[in-house]
């Protein structure tokens, strides 16, 4: 890593070296923007950028990122010619590759950034990948599909120097700063209980697989299935994996905590300034079946399910009680608050209780609202500041791309150093989940073993589970062969 540490520099060095013989040559590189009038944008203020996923959130990702031609799309990866048709016909210079590796061997030189909008099981490959080419960096939510993946994503960024953003747009919205200016005032006392939910799944989980049933489909046309599944264990294809309804699976998704986790609990966890969680437990639902389908509970998300951390207070002596609902659970509002006209938001809301009031907000941290009303109707608490763009959370990728243009060490509403660690938070509570729902055969061959609802104690530092071992097949999971 230190040699390609060298190259980077040597590299950069040699471009400033070259963009000066040629200014001191009499003639210019690149034509300053006051000699070419106003609206055009030299391409030394373009960033090149290169898109790993094109369809789905990625549609949105490249779109805001290429800005209308404010920057250059340069690189295209897919796996499926469906997905990324549109933008294939809209760059149609844009080198088009199937298997990320290989753009990123043949296309390395031409790219400043990438963006990366897969299924969650292949975030790290082609992350850890970019990164250590040194180039900069947007992925989706959540950053990683396990927690070890999470802390060594981060800690890479950190060392090889690249601008990073997480995509959960939130963190660049007014809601969230408002919401975290409340609760950092001081306004409702000392806050105990963080309670969050959200409307997901909206996709099948507690079903069974097309996998333990034993069926499979024709792969379609375009489709490069084995490199679609890349790091997750081999099976056979099935229109129930791809390209949306995967986030149900364990093998590619990381259930509804993974899809809406990153926008709900980010708000409380920089409000807070919540660390490493001390426990975990849950209780899910749909449990029942089979008892002798054992892949069926290892394969599937819940149908629901609610999670309970505890994470250590700033007051000395005091816990902060978090817990996650998901699958239509939802937990108790205050008095005078109310589903129906408190949040509008299908998609969930967040309830901070505190000593002195309660707050409540939607996802973003949007339309924040004191509790009870009448005690604090005269209350006033302005946001903080934070290094926007036009747009709000609208504008979060091209606050990444800005960034990228100024180099290292620019503002991004979700660096890696922050999404990193909100990230092992939303994965801890799927640790729970999967050993809620583990299903591991006696040694008699008659039954299964059902660990139920318990207390996990984590190590953060460590990242261990202390008093049940099984669990830690969780915090790292094992890559198919070859990758």
């Amino acid at each position: 890593m230190e040699n390609d540490e060298k190259i980077i520099e040597s590299n950069i060095k040699r471009r400033d070296f070259v963009k000066a013989g040629v200014l001191a040559a009499g003639g210019f590189m690149i034509v300053p923007r006051h000699v070419l009038g106003k609206g055009f944008i030299p391409p030394s203020d373009k960033l090149n950028i290169a898109a790993v996923g094109c369809g789905g959130k990625g549609d949105v990702n490249v779109r805001q990122a290429y800005n209308g031609g404010t920057d250059n799309i340069v690189a295209l990866c897919d796996v499926d010619d469906r997905q990324s048709e549109k933008y294939r016909k809209q760059f149609p210079n844009a080198p088009y590759y199937k298997d990320f590796r290989k753009m990123f061997e043949k296309e390395a030189k031409n790219i400043d950034a990438v963006l990366v909008t897969t299924p969650d099981h292949m975030h790290f490959p082609i992350a850890i990948a970019a990164i250590e080419l040194g180039k900069h960096l947007y992925v989706e939510k959540p950053l990683t599909k396990d927690i070890w993946e999470a802390r060594n994503l981060a800690a890479a960024a950190k060392k090889y120097k690249v601008v990073t953003q997480m995509g959960n747009q939130g963190s660049s919205s007014d809601g969230t700063r408002q919401t975290e200016a409340l609760v950092q005032s001081g306004v409702l006392g000392d806050v105990h209980t963080i309670e969050v939910w959200t409307d997901r799944p909206v996709w099948p989980q507690g079903v069974q697989s097309p996998k333990d049933k034993g069926e499979s489909q024709p792969v379609p046309a375009g489709v490069d299935w084995d490199l679609w599944l890349g790091t997750a264990p081999k099976r056979d294809y099935h229109e129930a994996y791809m390209p949306f309804r995967w986030r149900g699976y364990w093998d590619f998704g990381t259930g509804a905590l993974g899809d809406m986790g990153c926008h709900f609990i980010d708000v409380p966890f920089r409000a807070m300034k919540l660390g490493y969680p001390t426990s975990v437990e849950c209780s899910v639902g749909s449990v029942y079946s089979d008892f002798f389908k054992q892949s069926f509970f290892n394969d599937v998300g819940p149908t629901s399910a609610t999670i309970h951390l505890k994470f250590a207070s700033k007051t000395p002596g005091k816990e902060i009680n978090f817990s996650w609902y998901d699958g239509g659970m939802r937990p108790q509002l205050p008095e005078g608050c109310d589903y129906k006209t408190v949040f509008g938001s299908n998609d969930g809301g967040m309830l901070f209780i505190g000593t002195k009031g309660i707050l409540s907000a939607e996802m973003f941290g949007e339309k924040p609202r004191l509790w009870p009303e009448k005690k604090f109707e005269t209350v006033r608490v302005g946001a903080k500041p934070r290094a926007l763009v036009p747009g709000s959370w609208e504008g979060h990728q091209q606050q990444f791309v800005q960034a990228c243009k100024k180099g290292y060490g620019a503002y991004t509403s979700s660096s890696f150093d922050q999404s990193g660690p909100l990230t092992e938070i939303v994965l801890m509570g799927n640790l729970a989940v999967r050993s809620y729902m583990y299903r591991e055969s006696k040694a008699d061959g008659k039954g299964f073993n059902f660990p139920g609802r318990q207390k996990l104690i984590w190590d953060g530092d460590n990242m261990k589970i202390t008093n049940f071992d099984m669990a830690n097949q969780f915090v790292k999971r094992e890559y198919r062969t070859g990758w």
